[in-house]
């Protein structure tokens, strides 16, 4: 079939990229950027750069799966069968348990339309608010500060004020990782005007930070004291809009009452920064022209989340930077449709249309339009309640759509033991690879990106067209008609005789109903369309009939939407983390992103070169903390929490301050045995009910596992995959990654206190194809060591390491460079363990530092050797022309005139 192009959205953050997916009518071949997308003119990150490469059909979910007991396997089964079998069940749970007694748990990730359809199951069928999204763990805090500050969760922005801004600050965010094409955009506006201002509040020195005139390292969970105390000085030196704040907002007596006793002196302190730098930091904002504030995780994923939100809009206020070009409270959203899950009300806390479930004429308004009698009053449950009311039996019945609980959640013990104990849980999903899979009763294969249609709102409000550029594969579906079949099925059973609720034949159908809800609201669709967007192009909300436009920027006539037309100040006072650092935990954990992968991994880590600049978990220490704890990088810890832990290494990190530590939030027990979010804690702030994801309290304690295992096979990654986790499971650590680009392999890092059984090592040798053909062999079984390398048509194909591996990345180099010399076979038929040190490689594993065009550190550091600067790097090796995302660690090399023989490891 020719090559042809469809033009669609990227699938991964809030920044809501145009792509065009490059496909042959079955099958996706190529993605590039959309030029004519205005949320990216073309560019693309790392991660959706390589969203081409994740269509691995071994990691898909393809057929429904049923299994009629939690001790029995799960068979395939029809269509058909699945869907009665769960609205059977439904149907009963609700007959004898009532509407609360079963729940929805869904996705950032789906499309408005998904969420539409399921908003209407649960509320106007089953009558439950029992449905909450994955955006509870990102973007509720900040749903609450815009609701309380302005009137409703509207951010006011547009990506160009990025470019127009005179003072712009970045607040718990790493956003060179987190929103790489903004960054990029930011970064360009401050090489053409160098003289804005950037302001970087962060507990870690990021790479984010390299762009910053100033970095205010402030200690974790202590954004509202700093905020405060910006306000105070703001105040003091009559920094302030008078004007506007006479005209256009209310409650300042009350906030100022509070702000006088957040001196610098006592700001300084307890944030642990400097009173000079909180000085700076308040003038610039006061005296610039434009003041821009961008946010994401490090201020909404806290037991304070929502009155962080709100004190960071208090600055807005008191200096009239809102509603005009370059100003404004920005959240960058986390997910690609988080903002279309609020507008069709999926938080348990929600309706469609900026409603809220608790008031009574909302629920009116919705029930009416929706043609049935009244709406739950009693309300939902969120992602952590509903979590935390599974083992009592409250919930009997669970629908899960395209999230992954048992990787996301906190506090991972108390998750899964929970999933185990719910009667019934259905998971409509693309992946049957996720942690969560292997809970379900009933798993639903749900079709992914490039396979259906529907719309996406991103961070600065603009509405996107998704469009299916290929039929998923196997029986999957799109989300919206696999909830519309179920819920035709239960409504039958609830509603018999009665016209259908559900009579939808296609998303534009969903679309076109749900808009309704939206008029005459703040964010008014109603002049959207699937067919509008595809003649004019994405657009921003409100979209009222009539218009040929979207809005660009909120509130610029001052009036905004709440009872008086007033903004409000909020005068919360800073109440420290739940978990402080004390004997018992002494480190702060702080969690974050990597650059090339995406949250829990499900999609990301089918791709084996996205595993090129970090390959497996590290906890990254302070030089001086890892001496405290005489620890060497490499090392491996028991990272201990009050609830569970977690065996990783550790790695030298200048980034961190002593006393913390950073470990990205990806990794899952798939990944790594316990997963991250073992210690975390489900602590969640009072009004948004967002856990602190972000801050816990640990220790480190020394473990010995002196017996070690290696392996690595290439082809059918996902196979190999699906049977080796589980033997490995046997082993105290265990990590997993991928490698590779042309041929794709699986490798494993392992250790334990000793050798296991020679059988356990017999059937992981099985399953490497290292029992017999064309294997290299070396065993000694006094030292319990032994090396297995497969060598097929000149090259390796499978490797296998046990009792200790130094040579490991000696051998996955030669791997990937398809080498078999006679070297290697000296090496393997002799007694040395080491890598020949002839090979020039030693030890050391050749990272990528950039994804996109393949370049390794070590030849980014051959070439600044030779005296290349940035532009002539980019010109001769390709790095950091494309997306740009390793730019900053370029600079870092080129500021150290760092050698090869000295980059990280």
């Amino acid at each position: 079939m020719p090559r042809q192009s469809t033009a669609s959205t990227c699938c991964y953050c809030g920044v809501g990229c145009g792509v065009l997916i490059e496909h042959d009518d079955r099958q996706i071949l190529g993605v590039s950027g959309d030029p004519a997308h205005p949320a990216n003119f073309g560019k693309l990150c790392s991660k959706g750069a390589s969203l081409h490469l994740t269509g691995d059909p071994g990691a898909r979910a393809l057929y429904p799966e049923l299994r009629l007991g939690k001790d029995l396997p799960r068979s395939r089964c029809d269509w058909d069968s699945a869907l009665e079998h769960a609205a059977g069940i439904f149907a009963q749970t609700i007959a004898e348990h009532g509407p609360d007694s079963v729940a929805f748990y869904i996705s950032g990730q789906l499309l408005t339309e998904d969420y539409y359809a399921f908003n209407k199951l649960a509320r106007a069928l089953v009558g439950t608010n029992n449905i909450d999204s994955n955006s509870r763990l990102c973007m509720s805090s900040a749903v609450v500060g815009y609701k309380r500050s302005l009137g409703a969760d509207a951010p006011p922005c547009s990506y160009e004020d990025l470019e127009l801004s005179d003072c712009v600050m970045i607040v718990g965010s790493n956003m060179v990782y987190a929103h790489p094409v903004l960054f990029r955009r930011l970064e360009q506006a401050k090489s053409q005007r160098p003289q804005m201002k950037v302001l970087v509040i962060d507990p870690r020195r990021t790479d984010t930070c390299d762009l910053a005139d100033l970095h205010l390292a402030i200690l974790p969970g202590t954004d509202v004291a700093l905020f405060h105390g910006i306000l105070h000085l703001l105040l003091w030196e009559d920094w302030i809009d008078r004007d506007f704040i006479r005209e256009h907002t209310e409650g300042l007596a009350e906030l100022k009452a509070l702000v006088r006793d957040y001196t610098p002196p006592m700001v300084a302190q307890l944030c642990g920064i400097s009173v000079e730098y909180l000085q700076q930091c308040a003038q610039w904002i006061g005296n610039a022209a434009s003041f821009l504030s961008l946010w994401c995780m490090g201020l909404n994923q806290s037991s304070a989340g929502s009155a962080k939100n709100s004190a960071l809009i208090n600055l807005h206020l008191a200096t009239g930077q809102i509603g005009r070009p370059g100003a404004g409270p920005f959240s960058l959203t986390g997910q690609p449709n988080a903002m279309g899950g609020r507008e069709t009300g999926s938080l348990s806390n929600l309706l469609p249309g900026h409603r809220e479930a608790a008031d009574p004429e909302h629920r009116a308004e919705v029930a009416a339009y929706w043609g049935v009698e009244q709406l739950p009053a009693h309300p939902g449950l969120s992602a952590i309640e509903l979590f935390e009311q599974l083992p009592s039996g409250r919930i009997k019945a669970l629908w899960i759509a395209c999230t992954n609980p048992a990787q996301s959640l906190p506090d991972q013990n108390t998750v899964r033991a929970a999933l185990q104990a719910c009667p019934f849980v259905v998971l409509q999903e693309a992946f049957a690879t996720t942690e969560t899979a292997a809970f379900a009763d009933l798993l639903l294969p749900a079709a992914s990106w490039g396979e259906k249609e529907g719309t996406v709102t991103n961070s600065e409000r603009r509405v996107s067209h998704v469009r299916q550029a290929v039929p998923a594969p196997g029986e999957a579906r799109p989300d919206w008609a696999i909830t519309l079949d179920f819920a035709q099925r239960l409504e039958r059973r609830l509603r018999p005789g009665l016209p259908s609720l559900f009579d939808f034949t296609c998303a534009a159908q969903l679309f076109d109903e749900y808009k309704g809800l939206t008029q005459g609201r703040d964010l008014d669709l109603s002049g959207l369309s699937h067919q509008l967007i595809d003649r004019l192009g994405p657009q921003q909300w409100p979209f009222p009939n009539g218009v040929t436009q979207g809005t660009p920027r909120l509130y610029g006539n001052g009036v905004f939407p709440t009872a008086s037309g007033r903004a409000r100040f909020i005068a919360d006072p800073y109440v420290a983390a739940k978990e402080q650092r004390d004997a018992r935990f002494p480190l702060t954990l702080i969690t974050g992103r990597l650059r090339d992968q995406w949250h829990g991994m499900s999609r990301t880590g089918t791709a084996a070169q996205l595993f090129g600049h970090v390959s497996e978990a590290l906890l990254s220490l302070h030089p001086d903390e890892l001496r405290r704890q005489r620890l060497r990088e490499g090392d491996l810890v028991s990272l201990k929490s009050r609830r569970g832990s977690v065996i990783v290494a550790v790695a030298r990190d200048d980034g961190v301050r002593p006393g913390q530590a950073f470990l990205p939030m990806h990794w899952g027990d798939r990944f790594l045995k316990g997963g991250v979010n073992a210690v975390t804690q489900s602590a969640f702030d009072p009004l948004s009910k967002q856990p602190e994801l972000k801050h816990s309290g640990v220790r480190l304690e020394p473990v010995q596992l002196p017996w070690q295992l290696f392996a690595l096979i290439e082809g059918e990654v996902q196979a190999h995959f699906k049977v080796l986790r589980p033997l490995c499971e046997a082993f105290a650590y265990v990590s997993f990654s991928l490698s590779g680009r042309e041929r794709p392999a699986l490798v494993i890092r392992a250790a334990h206190q000793e050798a296991p059984l020679p059988a356990l090592l017999k059937l992981i040798d099985q399953q490497l194809g290292l029992e017999g053909g064309p294997v290299l062999a070396y065993d000694d079984p006094r030292r319990a060591i032994g090396k297995r390398v497969r060598i097929e048509q000149g090259r390796i194909t499978a490797i296998r390491l046990a009792g200790e591996t130094l040579a490991q990345h000696w051998l996955q180099q030669l791997w990937l460079e398809g080498r078999a010399d006679e070297q290697l076979r000296r090496w393997l038929l002799a007694p040395m363990s080491a890598p020949p040190q002839a090979s020039g490689l030693g030890g050391t594993r050749q990272r990528t530092l950039c994804n996109c065009k393949n370049v390794s550190y070590q030849a980014v550091g051959a070439g600044i050797a030779e005296g290349l600067d940035l532009e002539q790097l980019q010109q001769q090796l390709g790095c950091g022309s494309q997306c740009g995302s390793c730019v900053p660690e370029i600079k870092r090399l080129l500021a150290a005139a760092v050698q090869p023989a000295s980059l990280p490891v």
